[in-house]
């Protein structure tokens, strides 16, 4: 069985992506408050598993999850991206009349938008998860309140689903990221060869640096799927560029990565893994 840290509770989107990613295998859950607890789950058991949420396709990516996965020295070894569809639920005894608060994660109410102008006589409540919101609202069967999550999370917790999809975008998806210790990640890592990787390094402050980079990838055929930086702290106008990169040959790839080595700074590969597939 394996064991899995994740950020939140059962119900949590973070629980949906990992019974999506590790299908038909028997897992453990291991619930953590916040992302840095997933961390230090991993630190502290070598067989443990983490999934973090890296980014969503509307609020964009989670910044502070790039530093810890940096800092970490952990491996990434797949990915998933998880369509995330909410609902709006409360206590089995109240209805739409009832309701004065709605309570969720603030990128979910964020995410909700449209849906809470429509319903402006609901005060927001922001809480630390999505599916804690519902658990928290039926332990302390706080009538009148309602929670926005995954439809999934209502029989968990014995709540009633008002409305599904009450999501402003429909094309909202979050990307997983499976994580392992360094040592493990071979025997881990999905029997399909890697096709997909993810990099951080720096550059000198140097004019056409990225440029550089950026050509010999284009040269090998490597197709950047993402670029994202980060600024370095006490160091002003450097930055840290994390790089997400799809490949057709794996023998190319690690041409490209020998080739732009000697020009970058701190060069890291994050992980090499199968792209992730989209679910529903």
């Amino acid at each position: 069985m394996k064991k899995i840290a994740i950020q939140g509770i059962i119900g949590s989107f973070h629980d949906i992506a990992a019974h999506r990613f590790f299908e038909n295998e028997e897992i453990e859950l291991i619930c953590c408050d916040t992302f840095e607890q997933v961390f230090e789950e991993m630190k502290k058991d070598n067989n443990v598993l983490g999934m973090i949420a890296i980014e969503n396709t509307i609020a964009g990516s989670l910044l502070h999850n790039y530093e810890l996965l940096r800092d970490s020295q952990m491996t990434i070894i797949g990915e998933h991206k998880l369509r995330i569809s909410h609902s709006i639920m409360c206590l089995p005894e109240d209805d739409w009349a009832d309701i004065t608060e709605v309570h969720s994660h603030p990128v979910a109410l964020m995410q909700c938008r449209e849906f809470l102008k429509k319903h402006a006589e609901l005060k927001s409540v922001e809480n630390d998860d999505t599916a804690g919101s519902a658990e928290m609202i039926s332990r302390k069967q706080m009538r009148g309140h309602a929670a926005i999550c995954s439809k999934f999370a209502a029989p968990l917790y014995g709540m009633k689903v008002l409305e599904e999809g009450i999501e402003t975008n429909k094309h909202n998806f979050t990307r997983f990221l499976i994580l392992s210790d360094p040592w493990r990640s071979d025997e881990l890592r999905r029997k399909q060869e890697s096709n997909k990787a993810s990099i951080v390094f720096t550059l000198p402050h140097a004019e056409g640096s990225l440029s550089q980079v950026l050509s010999i990838f284009s040269f090998y055929k490597i197709n950047l799927t993402k670029i994202q930086s980060l600024p370095i702290i006490g160091r002003e106008w450097e930055y840290q560029f994390y790089v997400d990169v799809v490949f057709n040959d794996y023998l190319r790839f690690h041409q490209s990565i020998d080739a732009i080595t000697p020009l970058t700074r701190e060069f890291k590969v994050l992980g090499e893994y199968q792209n992730g597939k989209q679910s529903i």
